[in-house]
C-alpha cells in the first residue's frame, strides 16, 4: 500500500522574501544596494537604465526571465557572480511569470479582432503549433518554466489568503463543462459559489466553462445582492454554447462591465490598496489549463492561474481545495476527479479533507452511482473511516451548510 509522502513534499512553497517580483520591489532592493542571493523574476529590465545594476552587488542572483536594454549589461551581471536564465524570445507569453493572470489579461485583443485575436487564443494557437502536449525539446523547457511561475504565484497570492482563513477556507467546485447558461444546472453552481464567497470561502474551479463559470460568476457577483445572480445569468443565457466563442466572450465581457465592483480607497490614501482577500469575493481563482484551449476562457475568476500541463493543473487543484468539494453534475472528467479527489482523501496525501458535497441526487445516484463504490473505499481509508464525508443533495444551501456548518447571509 502506497504512504504519502511528507506535508513538505506537496506543500506549495513560498519563498516571497527572496524574490524580487515587481519594479518597486526591485527598487526597494537597489536603494539598499545589494541584490545578493535574491531572484528576480520575470521583469522587462530593457527601459530602465543599463547602468543601474552597476554598483549593486549581484553575487548569487538569478535573473530569471528578464529582458535586459543590452548584451553587454547581461556580461556585466555575470561577470560579477549573477545566474542569468534569459527570456525566451519567438514565445507570446511570459517565460517566467511573476503574477497570476487576468480576466484583462487573458481577453487582451478581444475587441480589436474577436476570439482569434484574443491573448488566450493566441498562446493555444501557439501550443498547438509546437506540438500540443508533446511539444520539442526548446518548448517543453520554455512551458516548464512559465508552468514554474504560475507555481510560484499562487504560492504567493494564497499565503496572504490561507494565513488569514485557514487552509479549509478553500472549496472545489467542479462539474461539467458543457452545462449551458441559463440552464438549472448552471444556476445552482452559480447560486452555491455566490452563497460560499459570501460565507468567507475561496471558490475554486478548473476555470473552464459550464460549472466552472458559474461557480466563479458566483464568486465575482458576491458583493452584490442575490437579485444580481439572476440578472447576470439572464445576461448571459442569449450566449449559452461555449463553442459559439466570439459571442460566448462578448457576453461574458459585457457582464464583467455591468457587474464589475471597484476596489474602495482606504481612508487615509487616495488610491487603492490591494485588501490580501477581498479578490476573493470577486471571482475566486481559476485554474486551466492551454489542453484545453479551445474552449473560452472563464473570465469571471479574480485570479486565474493557467498552465500548460494539465497534471500539474489538476493536482494543484485538489491540493487547494482542503474545504471541501462541490461535484456539480458531469461526466467522464468529473468522475475522474472524483476518483483523483478519493485517493488523496483515502491517503490524506494533503492532509485532511472537508466534505465531498454531490450536487443533484438524481444524477449522482441514477444516472452515474458513485455512491455505491466511495463509500466502502473512504470507509477502508488506513486513516479510519472516512465515509461521513460523501454527502448527496438537491439543496444548494444544505451544501453550503455542509461546507461552511453556518447559515449565509442570503441578501
Amino acid at each position: 500500500m502506497p504512504t504519502p509522502p511528507p506535508p513538505d513534499v506537496v506543500d506549495l512553497h513560498d519563498h516571497t522574501p527572496d524574490e524580487i517580483e515587481s519594479h518597486e520591489e526591485l527598487d526597494l532592493h537597489l536603494r539598499a544596494g545589494t541584490l545578493a542571493g535574491k531572484t528576480v523574476q520575470g521583469l522587462d529590465l530593457s527601459r530602465r537604465p543599463s547602468t543601474e545594476l552597476a554598483g549593486v552587488d549581484v553575487s548569487d542572483v538569478l535573473f530569471v526571465g528578464c529582458r535586459f536594454p543590452t548584451v553587454d549589461a547581461v556580461v556585466d551581471l555575470l561577470r560579477r557572480g549573477a545566474i542569468v536564465v534569459p527570456a525566451f524570445l519567438g514565445v507570446p507569453y511570459p517565460t517566467h511569470p511573476s503574477r497570476l493572470y487576468t480576466p484583462e489579461d487573458l481577453s487582451a485583443g478581444f475587441a480589436e479582432g474577436g476570439f482569434a485575436t484574443m491573448y488566450d487564443t493566441v498562446v493555444y494557437d501557439h501550443f498547438r503549433a509546437t506540438g500540443g502536449a508533446v511539444p520539442d525539446v526548446r518548448e517543453a523547457l520554455v512551458q516548464r518554466m512559465h508552468d514554474y511561475g504560475m507555481d510560484n504565484a499562487l504560492a504567493d497570492l494564497t499565503a496572504g489568503w490561507l494565513a488569514a482563513k485557514g487552509s479549509f477556507a478553500a472549496i472545489g467546485v467542479m462539474g461539467g463543462h458543457a452545462v449551458p447558461r441559463g440552464s438549472a444546472e448552471y444556476r445552482a453552481a452559480t447560486e452555491l459559489a455566490w452563497r460560499l464567497a459570501r460565507a468567507g470561502r475561496l471558490v475554486v474551479t478548473g476555470g473552464g466553462p459550464g460549472v466552472m463559470e458559474a461557480a466563479n460568476l458566483g464568486a465575482f457577483l458576491a458583493e452584490h445582492p442575490v437579485e444580481a445572480v439572476t440578472e447576470a445569468i439572464d445576461g448571459l443565457a442569449p450566449a449559452p454554447d461555449f463553442l459559439d466563442h466570439d459571442n460566448y466572450t462578448a457576453a461574458a465581457l459585457r457582464v464583467r462591465a455591468d457587474f464589475s465592483v471597484p476596489t474602495p480607497p482606504t481612508p487615509d490614501e487616495k488610491t487603492p490598496r490591494p485588501d490580501p482577500v477581498a479578490w476573493a469575493r470577486r471571482g475566486g481563482l481559476a485554474i486551466p489549463t492551454w489542453l484545453y484551449g479551445h474552449e473560452p476562457a472563464n473570465l469571471f475568476a479574480a485570479r486565474i492561474a493557467k498552465y500548460f500541463s494539465n497534471a500539474i493543473r489538476e493536482d494543484t487543484i485538489l491540493r487547494l481545495s482542503r474545504g471541501g468539494i462541490v461535484f456539480a453534475p458531469g461526466m467522464a472528467g468529473t468522475v475522474q476527479e472524483i476518483f483523483q479527489a478519493a485517493t488523496k482523501t483515502f491517503y490524506a496525501t494533503d492532509g485532511v479533507s472537508g466534505p465531498f458535497v454531490f450536487l443533484d441526487v438524481e444524477h449522482w445516484t441514477r444516472r452515474l452511482p458513485v455512491r455505491e463504490l466511495l463509500t466502502p473505499l473512504l470507509a477502508a481509508s488506513p486513516k479510519g473511516d472516512l465515509s461521513g464525508l460523501i454527502h448527496v443533495t438537491d439543496d444548494v444551501a444544505e451544501a453550503v451548510d455542509l461546507l461552511t456548518g453556518s447559515t449565509v447571509d442570503s441578501a
